[in-house]
């Protein structure tokens, strides 16, 4: 094959890959935009509101990521049964991770119940945490729309259709944006809740794209060839433990690394309510730019997903390696974006100068691990098209609960570097986790290889 061909082939997946990205990127940002959105709303009301709001999400999304990471096992294997045109297999896939997701979204909210009085043994402030107990008796009702929301959303993914997710998203934050102000504010004749408007704004705009998805996927000539098939499969035994086996796995993967984020900030808020504030900043920006590492990574599992379908190894090993070249320019770019711009951003979110202190500098920690986080998230997507669940999950633990979190607090406390400790110790779990993560799939690849 000549030079100029190969170039032709790497430039076209490049091509698809960042076409392919494109909606999912959005998407994903409109996931992170609600929290944003939030945030700066209650920064608007004070900092107290603030980080009781912040507070409420980190023991939330222990959780949340629990139920999101059981939905994503769905995609590989819809891809696989849509490559071989077999609409029966889909609808009971679908049945089945449907089944799945909202019991195990109805048993997260039971835990979730009955878990806003551990908020006050968490060492935070006591003002914090009085505003925060009723935020997050709210904010947990939330948790089944989104287990519906993405069931369907992997679904059509599975499709590669993915502009579907991305208009929904887009309708739920403009609904939250305009909920938030009316609710807060008590605008248009709705009473004025203040901060509680906030979480109320982010549970309604939230079962309005859980329901208005499930509508479309039945609905839609687009992706709806399997629903003359969904009444006559049933729930059974084989796919039902396939996915639950596998969807526990890529739960325990994702809820590895948002916990450990999650008890980084509780760590945070040990110096004070401006650290939470701060802390939650940073993350927020942080996890913003992390989505479009994020849909990146869903479009390597798609492309993957369809490539290892056919058993075309070639492609597949293109289509990640594009899927790096593609995420190494975007997460580098975002870096810069953090170190030119620390000073600014957390303006956006606070007026409080020792806030916007804080959080400028944890920006530049936030910088150091842009390339950790896209390589990491991207090649969890390979794995995920290679339907590889176990290993991820146990390279995450080790990364983010053995090396992570202990030096979390010896850089915190001990070292006594304070809440910029506990992001140096991040980075440095991240970091590991994208190099394990990169040496796992060479082998597969390379051990497929020999098994031709």
């Amino acid at each position: 094959m000549s030079a100029l061909v190969k170039t032709l082939i790497k430039n076209l997946h490049l091509r698809e890959t960042v076409a392919l990205s494109i909606p999912l990127v959005l998407t994903q940002i409109g996931h992170i935009i609600t929290g944003m959105v939030d945030n700066i709303f209650l920064g608007r009301l004070g900092k107290t509101e603030q980080a009781a709001g912040i507070l409420s999400n980190n023991l939330y999304v222990i959780l949340l990521v629990f139920s999101i990471g059981m939905s994503y096992v769905l995609t590989p294997a819809v891809t696989d049964a849509h490559v071989n045109q077999n609409e029966k297999e889909k609808a009971a896939l679908f049945k089945n991770s449907l089944f799945i997701n909202m019991i195990v979204a109805v048993l997260l909210f039971i835990v979730l119940y009955f878990s806003s009085p551990l908020l006050g043994y968490m060492q935070q402030p006591e003002d914090v945490v009085h505003l925060a107990i009723p935020f997050f008796d709210v904010l947990i009702f939330s948790i089944i729309p989104i287990a519906l929301f993405f069931v369907c959303k992997q679904y059509t993914e599975g499709l590669s259709n993915t502009k579907a997710a991305m208009y929904i998203s887009v309708v739920g934050n403009i609904l939250n944006i305009i909920l938030n102000y009316l609710l807060i504010y008590g605008k248009w004749g709705l009473p004025e809740m203040g901060y509680m408007g906030s979480c109320w704004a982010t549970f309604i705009s939230r079962v309005v794209m859980g329901l208005s998805f499930l509508v479309y996927v039945f609905n839609h000539s687009s992706v709806n060839s399997f629903a003359k098939y969904y009444g006559e499969v049933k729930l059974n035994a084989l796919h039902f433990w396939t996915l639950l086996k596998s969807g526990l796995a890529s739960a325990l993967q994702f809820t590895f690394e948002v916990a450990a984020f999650a008890i980084a900030g509780l760590l945070a808020g040990v110096f004070g309510k401006e650290e939470i504030d701060a802390h939650g900043i940073a993350l927020s920006l942080a996890a913003f730019t992390y989505m479009f590492a994020s849909g990146i990574g869903s479009a390597t599992t798609i492309r993957v997903g369809n490539y290892y379908a056919m058993n075309d190894l070639p492609n597949l090993k293109l289509a990640i390696k594009m899927s790096y070249k593609a995420v190494i320019v975007t997460m580098g770019f975002m870096a810069a974006v953090f170190v030119c711009f620390n000073l600014f951003l957390p303006t956006i979110f606070s007026s409080d100068k020792e806030i916007i202190l804080i959080a400028s500098r944890l920006l530049l920690f936030a910088a150091l691990f842009q390339l950790f986080d896209g390589t990491q998230v991207v090649a969890i997507g390979a794995l995920r098209g290679l339907e590889d669940y176990r290993y991820p999950t146990y390279i995450a633990f080790i990364g983010y609960w053995i090396i992570s979190l202990p030096l979390c607090y010896v850089f915190a406390f001990p070292l006594g570097y304070g809440v910029y400790g506990v992001w140096l110790a991040l980075s440095l779990g991240l970091g590991f986790v994208a190099i394990a993560l990169t040496i796992r799939i060479r082998n597969l690849i390379r051990l497929k290889t020999i098994l031709g």
